[in-house]
């Protein structure tokens, strides 16, 4: 079950804060924080969180990090399908994408697999934003761990990130 609250303004910084929530209100956009209980032998963690949150998955967005060519960047797509890595480097002129190591994708964001936001990373990384994300009024990305969720417009998402919209995702 999944539990809502609102959130503009320093409520962000709070003890239940991340960096994700932290950039959220810093900018002063409005965003809703979903929690919920995170099952670790869940085979799929936004599947988890569309199925905690009663979202479908296809306004659920995942955080993914990629390497092209030697260039960290992150792919932001629904957990309903999966990232097309052509289209991914074609999105930001490159050649070759493959995913990134998880250890060096966790260092350099400051997350742990399965909360990798796009959000409030440790080092600001190149982003794409599957344009299927602009078909609907919010999406859902991971806040920063695992079992928490932040819903907001994509056009705020995509602003925060500076992150280009292209067709990245299939399925």
């Amino acid at each position: 079950m999944a539990k809502k609250s609102k959130k503009q303004g320093g409520a962000g910084s709070g003890a239940g804060g991340t960096p994700a929530t932290v950039a959220l209100t810093a900018a002063g956009v409005t965003y809703t924080v979903h929690t919920y209980d995170h099952d670790p032998n869940h085979p799929s963690y936004g599947e988890e969180a569309a199925e905690a949150m009663g979202v479908s998955p296809e306004r659920v967005f995942k955080t993914l990090v990629a390497d092209v060519d030697g260039t960290l960047t992150v792919a932001v797509v629904p957990v309903a399908g999966s990232l097309d890595l052509k289209a991914l480097a074609a999105a930001v002129g490159g050649k070759r994408a493959a995913m990134a190591d998880p250890a060096l994708a966790e260092r350099t964001t400051g997350y742990v697999r399965g909360g990798i936001s796009p959000l409030g990373q440790r080092k600001k990384l190149p982003t794409v934003l599957d344009d299927s994300a602009t078909a609907h009024a919010t999406i859902c990305v991971s806040a920063g761990r695992r079992g928490l969720e932040v819903e907001l417009s994509p056009e705020d998402l995509a602003k925060l990130t500076s992150a280009t919209l292209a067709p990245i995702g299939r399925g």
